[in-house]
């Protein structure tokens, strides 16, 4: 049976409707521009000198994730400030949410509904998408641009694998297609699985077709894993990932953050930076019982991918996208939400598709819905960017939602060093130090603050006396020796390399022992 054609690109109401996500994104986040750097923004971008310029990035390479750092380069040397890195995300967001209408859009006529009905559908699952609040940490968060701008060029890739399906240029289109596929994985590894996204696309087609198309695409993921795994600093990424735990011990552990990572798209003011998701080391009833769930729906949507167009489309896009980070290869952060960057795209459809379709509801209702959620969304983002506003406001957030973490403790403590709040800073510190007496970087930052000596709080306009707060009551349990041995001294050197596997074991800590980033992913 032939598929429907094409909704035409030219055709200008559907034109004018792709630019509505993009408004509405720089709309909604034009607030958050004046934003600070956080956490990974230090040691990524703003104390790595391999990013200031586009002389040092072409020094530093051949390196992991070039085209991430090569965006950094040309955005630093642009604008140095926050708010230039977070136009450009912004951008990307905004260009994101314009492809997911197109291919929505393209794939829903492929499913069955009228051109008009398609259009509708995948308007508000591109506003779903655009301003969904836990977007805010791949968009207002600058290190999430791994994700954004990968997921870009995962569309991008996307939308010309479409094009070459019907074009007369089939050959070019399926080029241009290879070409994106390979400037994602340059942004970000995840999107070596973009192969099985365009084959859960274009599942409506004859299955050796497609598979005679995707041949160019599995031999270029092929030369990109042997590129990759030819580098010494991936293979020792590798190594890290294997020995942070063991397989079966990370299937257990992402059993479960599947179910968190589910529950943070209904969520909405759930958002958390540093979430702290228990590592399950043995097997429990619960942990198989959801491994055995999670396995069962997969193949299930598998076997209904033709019968079920859009709801069995949807949840394997969306277990499909968060494969990478949270299935086999074990990471330090459990799950993070920038994760559920892409995944979302296929929720987003399935729920604009059942609200517009609700036959019981009058149109007015029906949109009426739409708009009320739309507006939930949206003021969840706003209060979600908010707290990007200062390092404090960013800490002090993670803190509360994580108050086990020891982390989170020393990372305000530091916030508040540098605003010259020696008082609230020593009590973070103290209180990370109880939550965790192994982890040496609090007690190392609470040594330099009781000299004055904390590298970032240098600039506080006190005396001496007021920067040097009582030693006795501030290195309480904190053998000088420990401190010593620890290396002060070495602290203090530039930022460690981002993405680092000494980066990824030390996570939580970033220059001057700062306890900025998390390393485990940019």
């Amino acid at each position: 049976m032939p598929s429907p054609p094409l909704p035409p690109v030219e055709n200008s109401a559907a034109a004018w409707l792709a630019l509505v996500p993009a408004i509405a994104v720089i709309l909604l986040y034009w607030s958050a521009f004046p934003a600070s750097f956080q956490f990974d923004d230090w040691n990524v971008i703003v104390n790595d000198p391999r990013v200031h310029s586009l002389a040092a990035w072409w020094e530093s390479m051949p390196g992991i994730r070039p085209l991430l750092k090569f965006s950094y380069a040309l955005n630093f040397q642009a604008s140095d400030t926050a708010v230039g890195f977070r136009v450009v995300n912004v951008l990307i967001h905004a260009l994101n949410a314009t492809l997911v209408f197109w291919l929505l859009r393209v794939r829903g006529t492929r499913a069955g509904l009228v051109v008009a009905q398609a259009s509708q559908v995948a308007l508000l699952a591109a506003l779903l998408f655009a301003l969904h609040p836990v977007q805010t940490e791949a968009v207002t968060y600058i290190s999430g641009r791994s994700s954004s701008l990968a997921a870009a060029f995962c569309l991008v890739s996307l939308f010309c694998w479409v094009r070459s399906e019907e074009s007369r240029y089939a050959t070019a289109w399926l080029i241009a297609c290879c070409a994106g596929f390979a400037a994602a994985v340059a942004t970000k590894e995840t999107a070596l699985v973009l192969p099985l996204a365009l084959w859960v696309y274009s599942a409506d087609r004859p299955v050796r077709a497609t598979l005679r198309r995707l041949m160019p695409v599995l031999l270029l993921t092929a030369l990109m894993l042997i590129l990759a795994l030819s580098l010494p600093r991936y293979r020792y990424l590798l190594e890290v990932s294997l020995d942070t735990r063991s397989l079966v011990a990370n299937l257990l552990t992402q059993s479960r953050a599947l179910v968190y990572l589910a529950g943070q798209l209904v969520r909405l003011g759930n958002g958390n930076a540093d979430p702290q998701l228990p590592v399950i080391d043995s097997i429990d009833a619960l942990s198989v019982l959801l491994g055995i769930f999670w396995l069962t729906l997969l193949v299930g949507v598998m076997l209904r991918l033709r019968t079920a167009p859009v709801g069995a489309f949807a949840v394997l896009w969306f277990l499909l996208w968060l494969a990478p980070t949270n299935s086999v290869l074990p990471r330090l952060d459990v799950a993070n939400d920038r994760q559920l960057y892409l995944a979302l795209i296929g929720p987003v459809w399935w729920v604009s598709l059942r609200l517009l379709s609700l036959s019981r509801a009058s149109r007015s209702m029906r949109y009426g819905v739409a708009v009320l959620l739309l507006s939930l969304l949206s003021i969840a983002t706003v209060q979600r960017n908010r707290i990007y506003a200062t390092e404090i406001t960013f800490w002090q957030d993670t803190a509360t939602r994580n108050p086990g973490s020891a982390r989170a403790a020393n990372n305000l403590g530091m916030a508040y060093a540098i605003d010259c709040r020696f008082d609230a800073a020593a009590a973070e510190f103290e209180r990370s130090i109880e939550l965790d007496s192994a982890d040496y970087r609090a007690r190392i930052n609470l040594h330099l603050l009781s000299q004055g000596k904390l590298p970032g709080a240098e600039r506080c306009d006190v005396s001496e006396e007021e920067a040097k707060i009582s030693t006795a009551s501030m290195t309480e349990g904190n053998p000088a020796g420990r401190v010593t041995r620890g290396g002060g001294i070495a602290f203090l050197q530039p930022s460690l390399t981002p993405c680092s596997p000494v980066e990824m074991l030390f996570s939580g800590f970033g220059i001057a022992s700062r306890g900025r980033s998390k390393g485990s992913e940019q």
